[in-house]
């Protein structure tokens, strides 16, 4: 079967400045392979993600080269193993997914033997600001079961308390993106006993983490930033009882189920994540939040336009994309 791979990227506005402790963006870059064969074409989406050493040029180069073996007949499933991980496999990864489909070799939901996502509840993110820009956030999501809050070192309580009396119904992910320290964790401990906080994401910065081993703090710590793929679960199960699953750091649906059932095999817990994306990317990523304890998959909710037919999020539920959308045969909608 000859294989064409198409590249290229796209800048998708935002409804309002995304921030946490390392910055802010206004736009989602993305990257989109489209892979072709036999008159069908399958899609996949990116992140690429500078905390990891991504940029948009450099994942363009690298799916190019992927390109190139594919275009001397190496199978599309070895190409895309031999790409490290990260966001370029993830997006050929989920575009193989696709294009199988397409094919006619079956759909997501067959292959895997699993029913199609159905609606799930998803965390709204509210993103870091001044307190009260952050009241106002939340209580325009007040309406939704579960809220992420972005924080950092600069009043994380005072900026908790306030996203917490805002939407008392909600549930909440406190989430300092590495932006604490192990003396700011044990000073917050209180605050995090007294609401209704389901996990603390990747407090401290991911290699300066020895200090959560052994620790007792009043709600479960979850690993984000500190674990990428599958092989990396283990060496983190002594400090982080929730593991993040992100597609973008597995590299792909393959290799964020193999992750989910390495970190169920470890007895951790599971949270579905994404970056600031389109439904491209969380079309697969639902997959993950099927199986998942928690999920994070607010991404399209960010954008002033989003893809035709993709999900939706109401009320801090996440509907999925329109029939024909990824992963199944058919014509797309």
């Amino acid at each position: 079967m000859s294989l064409e791979l198409g590249v290229h990227s796209e800048r998708l506005r935002l409804r309002a400045p995304f921030r946490i402790s390392r910055g802010v963006k206004t736009h989602a870059e993305v990257v989109v392979a489209g892979l072709r064969a036999e008159g069908q074409a399958g899609f996949g989406e990116c992140v690429p993600y500078s905390r990891y050493g991504e940029t948009p040029a450099s994942v363009h180069e690298q799916l190019m080269m992927a390109g190139a073996r594919l275009a001397t007949g190496e199978s599309a499933r070895a190409v895309v193993d031999g790409l490290p991980a990260g966001a370029a496999r993830n997006a050929l990864d989920c575009a193989l997914w696709d294009l199988e489909a397409r094919l006619g070799l079956g759909d997501v939901a067959e292959r895997l033997g699993r029913a199609a996502p159905g609606p799930m509840a998803t965390a709204v993110t509210i993103s870091l600001d001044t307190i009260a820009a952050m009241t106002a956030a939340a209580a325009q999501a007040s309406d939704a079961p579960l809220l992420k809050v972005k924080l950092d070192a600069d009043q994380p309580a005072e900026r908790l308390h306030a996203v917490a009396a805002a939407a008392p119904g909600a549930r909440l992910i406190v989430d300092p993106n590495e932006g604490w320290t192990l003396s700011v964790l044990k000073a917050m401990a209180d605050t995090i006993a007294r609401l209704p906080v389901m996990m603390v994401e990747q407090p401290l910065p991911a290699g300066e983490d020895a200090g959560l081993a052994g620790l007792s703090y009043p709600a479960p710590i979850c690993a984000d930033e500190a674990v990428h793929t599958a092989d990396d679960v283990a060496r983190v199960a002594d400090r982080y009882q929730v593991i993040n699953v992100k597609l973008d750091k597995a590299g792909g649906l393959t290799a964020a189920l193999a992750m989910a059932d390495r970190a169920r095999e470890l007895g951790l817990g599971v949270l579905a994540g994404c970056m600031v994306s389109s439904s491209l990317s969380i079309a697969p990523a639902m997959w993950i939040g099927a199986q998942a304890d928690a999920v994070d998959l607010d991404g399209p909710w960010w954008l002033v336009d989003d893809r035709a037919g993709g999900c939706r999020v109401e009320r801090g539920v996440l509907y999925p994309p329109q029939g024909g959308f990824w992963g199944v045969s058919g014509a797309r909608p």
